[in-house]
């Protein structure tokens, strides 16, 4: 399966370039924090990383008693963001709001992409966690996973499945369905998940897997049909849509899965307090209502756990993306 390449080598050449002028890295005088820090967003505003990041930059100003300012930087499915944060000097006042679609998904679509997952980041840990609905438009008049998969085998090929750029989470969720189920739908790729819903409210795709940030409020509306969901459990907030798993499709999982990060080398004490203030924060009250109100899970991981979570998620992605024969045009 073939992925259009949109402006991929564009982006990361102009950084590259950027970076030749960087001057070395060097460690901010004083205590830290002692100025704003910049919370880098690999995805555009109005998504569920957007939003999370948004959620965490508030309550880790109180955390940390300086402003963190939450700077969008989108584009080549998060990496554009991503190298950006890995050529910051590593100070701890640039750091990255990541999603396992980048980290540990994009390295086996996007080879040049100007950094090293494994070597270029220092983890401060995950985060957040956060389900994708399985939808599909309202007109296939179809209830659950059992009526689509019969529809799709009936007419292989002339549907088709809208993502959100290529290796974003929704596409990959789509991916590892379609192997489990032996469905043959196409892919169109857009530019970002609101396109992609409004193609799929439209008509124009026939299902997608939309974010619950996005999701829940469609479902509410009516708008589409959601007929599973890819978590473990069913989500509390909307119990009566199954999980994919218990729908014929067992073991099948897949979540967004948000993590903090910075640039590599970041001195040990920076690294402890961050990941205190990251502690501290997906434990307050009001950042687990905000999140919870919108399906997103608090998950938090430590500095030390994020290696041996990287390499697994990494692994079965790859795994995915090799079977699937994805590859960049």
């Amino acid at each position: 399966m073939t992925i259009t390449r949109r402006g991929f080598s564009t982006g990361l050449g102009l950084l590259a370039a950027g970076s030749a002028l960087r001057p070395a890295a060097s460690l901010a005088q004083g205590a830290y924090p002692n100025r704003t820090i910049t919370l880098v967003v690999s995805w555009a505003p109005g998504g569920s990383t957007d939003f999370v990041g948004r959620v965490v930059a508030q309550q880790l100003t109180k955390e940390l008693g300086q402003q963190v300012v939450v700077e969008n930087r989108a584009g080549a499915s998060g990496t554009i963001g991503h190298a950006s944060v890995a050529r910051a000097r590593p100070d701890g006042y640039t750091l990255l709001l990541g999603v396992n679609s980048t980290f540990a998904m994009a390295r086996h679509l996007f080879p040049q992409r100007g950094y090293d997952d494994d070597k270029g980041f220092t983890g401060i840990g995950k985060v957040a966690t956060t389900p994708i609905f399985l939808c599909v438009n309202n007109s296939l008049g179809v209830k659950d996973i059992a009526g689509f998969v019969a529809l799709a085998k009936k007419q292989p090929g002339k549907m088709s499945y809208g993502s959100s750029g290529a290796g974003s989470s929704a596409h990959l969720a789509t991916e590892l369905f379609l192997r489990q189920t032996g469905t043959e739908v196409q892919n169109v790729s857009y530019r970002g998940g609101a396109p992609a819903v409004q193609a799929l409210i439209a008509n124009e795709v026939q299902m997608a897997f939309v974010d619950a940030v996005t999701a829940l409020p469609l479902i509410a509306a009516q708008q589409v049909t959601a007929i599973g969901v890819s978590s473990k459990e069913r989500n509390p907030l909307v119990p009566q849509i199954p999980t994919i798993a218990e729908s014929g499709l067992p073991g099948y999982e897949c979540a967004s899965e948000f993590a903090i990060l910075g640039p590599a080398g970041l001195p040990a004490d920076v690294v402890a307090r961050l990941a205190a203030a990251t502690a501290a924060t997906m434990k307050a009250p009001e950042v687990l209502d905000r999140l919870k109100q919108n399906s997103i899970f608090p998950d938090y991981g430590t500095p030390e756990a994020w290696p041996a979570y990287l390499t697994a998620e990494s692994a079965k992605w790859g795994e995915l993306i090799r079977i699937r024969g994805i590859t960049l045009e």
